[in-house]
């Protein structure tokens, strides 16, 4: 395989989950103040979480109350 097709499938393989991603998913914009984000980052971190698992979390935990 050259170096052209590694790009190539590459390139097929990032739009094919872009498009997914784009199909099932839907972005959440949120603007919070630098120190907190940082502390909530930093909070994940130590726990071994990452902050998606955490916002998808609480979300979920509010509409099922």
């Amino acid at each position: 395989m050259s170096d052209d097709d590694a790009r190539r499938k590459t390139h097929t393989s990032s739009t094919v989950k872009n498009r997914y991603n784009a199909k099932v998913y839907a972005p959440l914009y949120v603007q919070l103040p630098k120190d907190l984000v940082a502390r909530f980052k930093e909070k994940c971190a130590a726990d071994g979480v990452s902050v998606a698992s955490v916002i998808r979390k609480a979300i979920e935990d509010y509409l099922t109350n």
